[in-house]
């Protein structure tokens, strides 16, 4: 039997990590760069971010913003644990951080990466690079794969991981299966906002922040990042997941409210400011911040709502605190445009999952042929979701072609 896995990223050399030799099996990996593994390698800062630490499946299904009905299976058939086990039996222990995300303990990708190369090694799997596929036919029970160097090879069975693609002309090999495609978006980016006076607090993070994007459902909490082009951070980038369809819509032009305070409602605020003047009124406000703030932003709010360095608690005018409280609980932000995140690029967008039996990651259409990974119409927000999905997708592939 032979088979071609196409793509040598996470999910391509997973699946071939999970087909072990035998004999009469062939397995060979095409890839048309000539690098394998590469967002592995770069993700997490470069330490890859393996998963998360979300052991109850219910849960876990609620970081996908696209594909939970067909993660319910592959989720429930390997598991963020089972992921642990995998490599934990292969030498490499997971840790995880307090946000719940999961890293290999030496705090290398490319501790992550030798491992599954290594038992790929020994499953006796051959990879090819340079290899761009452009067309793939059915001849009589096998796929015949056509490359663009002009070469072809026949298969058995075929596994497409090679990731998403920005543009929706890049899957048109794939549609002449009579496959159809969701259109792809992007997904992960950070909110810019140009020429806007905050950017000059770049650097600045705050660690619990609420944002809410106006004229949607969509509100996260968790840390900011304020940079030179505008607003970043996990709390952004699962907004971007979330929005991520309605947002290219909108053309990157919206609007954002920001809870710099977290959780704490108006009312609490506007309490807190009573019981700020009795208590403290002879005291000046630049420098005296009791909400916990990053001290430029504290600063950067008063010189905002026009309340001088001079002036004290009990001196503050009604319409200064209202402003002030605004600025605190509700700050509004129009964003324009939007900026890729790193090299944490995610697609939303991909082959449609009711033409994939979640099952086997076998096509509906044509049989013989896999799916697994990015290509997929599944994306999840930051935090190791998305190379879960890999795995999981990956892992039942493999066994699919096995059996």
């Amino acid at each position: 039997m032979r088979v071609a896995i196409i793509g040598a990223g996470a999910a391509g050399c997973f699946a071939a990590a999970n087909i072990p030799v035998a004999p009469g099996r062939e397995v060979v990996v095409f890839e048309k760069s000539n690098k394998v593994m590469q967002k592995v390698k770069v993700s997490g800062g470069g330490r890859c971010n393996v998963t998360h630490a979300c052991f109850d499946i219910p849960e876990l299904l609620k970081k996908y913003p696209r594909g939970q009905r067909f993660l319910r299976k592959t989720l429930y058939e390997f598991t963020p644990q089972h992921t642990i086990e995998w490599f934990k039996q292969r030498g490499v222990e997971l840790k995880a951080e307090e946000d719940g995300r999961m890293f290999p303990i030496t705090d290398e990708s490319q501790t992550i990466i030798d491992c599954i190369w290594q038992q790929l090694q020994q499953n006796k799997v051959q990879v090819r690079y340079g290899k761009a596929v452009k067309k793939i036919e059915r001849s009589d029970a096998q796929l015949i794969l056509h490359f663009a160097d002009d070469s072809i090879y026949a298969a058995d069975k075929v596994l497409i991981a090679c990731g998403g693609f920005p543009k929706t002309e890049q899957f048109n090999w794939l549609k002449e299966t009579g496959h159809t495609i969701q259109e792809p978006v992007p997904s992960l980016f950070t909110f810019n906002m140009p020429k806007h006076s905050i950017t000059e607090l770049m650097g600045l993070s705050v660690d619990d922040v609420t944002v809410k994007i106006q004229g949607t459902k969509i509100t996260e909490r968790g840390p900011l990042l304020i940079t030179h082009w505008g607003l970043s951070g996990p709390v952004v980038l699962r907004c971007s997941a979330w929005g991520a369809r309605e947002l290219h819509e909108r053309r990157y032009d919206f609007k954002i409210l920001v809870n710099w305070l977290g959780a704490i409602m108006e009312q609490d605020v506007r309490e807190q400011f009573a019981g700020l003047r009795q208590d403290i009124g002879k005291q000046y406000i630049h420098h005296k911040n009791p909400f916990g703030l990053p001290r430029r932003l504290w600063e950067y709010m008063l010189k905002q709502c026009g309340i001088e360095e001079s002036m004290k608690w009990g001196e503050l005018p009604a319409k200064a605190q209202n402003k002030l409280v605004q600025s605190l609980v509700a700050d509004e932000y129009h964003i324009q445009g939007k900026t890729t995140f790193k090299e944490e690029f995610v697609t939303s967008g991909g082959i449609t999952l009711t033409e994939v039996n979640p099952q086997t990651m076998e096509s509906r259409l044509v049989p013989g042929l896999y799916f697994a990974g990015e290509i997929l119409d599944i994306d999840g927000i930051t935090g190791g979701f998305n190379f879960q999905h890999a795995w999981s997708s990956a892992y039942i592939a493999a066994n699919s072609i096995m059996e």
